[in-house]
C-alpha cells in the first residue's frame, strides 16, 4: 500500500507538526517515508506545502505527479482548492471549512464554500470554532489530523496517537491530553 499526501495552509498554522506526528507513526510503523521540504513562508503567514509519501515499500521521489495526491490536509480552504489538481479521481479532500483572510484579494467566501462543496470527495468541518469550543483553541490542527486519519488509512488512528503523545510530551501532560483530545473529536466527526 501506498498513501500520498499533500500537507497545506498557512504559516502558523501547524501544519509542521501534523507533518512530523505523520511522519513519527508511519516510521514507527516501520513504512517508508519520503517527505518534500516544505514550502513557503511558514512564520510570516504565507502559503506552506508540503508533500509526504508513505508505502511499505521503497519510494524513489519525494515529489507526488499531479493527479496521483490521495489526500489533500489543508488548515486553509484556499489552500486546500490550490491542490486540488494534484488529487487523483478517487483522492480526499480534507480541510477547515474556515478561511484565514490574510490576503487584501482573498477571493469571496461564499463562492469558495461552494467550490469546496463541488468537489466529489471532501471532509469540512471549521475546526477552529470546535477547537474553541473543545477549550482546545491551539488544537485546531489536531482535530484536522483527526478528521483526515480514515483516510490516511496506511497508519492506524492509534499510531498516530502514539505520535501525538511523542511529539507533545516535552510540553507536558495538559497539552499531551488537549491534542488528543483534538484528535480524537476530529477523527469523531468524520464519516466512514
Amino acid at each position: 500500500m501506498k498513501k500520498d499526501i499533500i500537507l497545506s495552509g498557512v504559516g502558523g498554522q501547524g501544519i509542521l507538526s501534523i507533518a512530523t506526528v505523520i511522519g513519527d507513526a508511519a516510521t514507527n510503523a516501520g513504512l517508508y517515508l519520503k517527505q518534500a521540504e516544505v514550502h513557503g513562508m511558514s512564520q510570516r503567514g504565507g502559503d506552506v506545502q508540503s508533500h509526504l509519501r508513505l508505502s511499505h515499500d521503497p519510494i524513489y521521489s519525494d515529489l507526488i505527479p499531479q493527479g496521483e495526491t490521495d489526500v489533500i490536509i489543508s488548515m486553509e480552504p484556499m489552500e486546500a482548492l490550490r491542490y486540488v489538481s494534484w488529487l487523483k479521481p478517487t483522492g480526499w479532500l480534507v480541510t477547515s471549512s474556515q478561511p484565514l483572510i490574510n490576503i487584501p484579494n482573498y477571493p469571496d467566501t461564499e463562492a469558495l464554500q461552494q467550490e469546496l462543496a463541488s468537489q466529489p470527495q471532501v471532509a469540512r468541518l471549521n475546526i477552529e470554532t470546535m477547537a474553541k469550543e473543545a477549550q482546545t483553541p491551539k488544537s485546531a490542527n489536531m482535530i484536522l489530523l483527526g478528521m483526515a486519519a480514515p483516510y490516511i488509512e496506511i497508519i492506524s488512528p492509534e499510531d498516530l496517537r502514539n505520535s501525538i503523545i511523542n511529539f507533545f510530551k516535552s510540553k507536558g501532560e495538559k497539552i499531551i491530553s488537549d491534542n488528543l483530545k483534538a484528535f480524537d473529536l476530529g477523527y469523531n466527526t468524520t464519516k466512514r
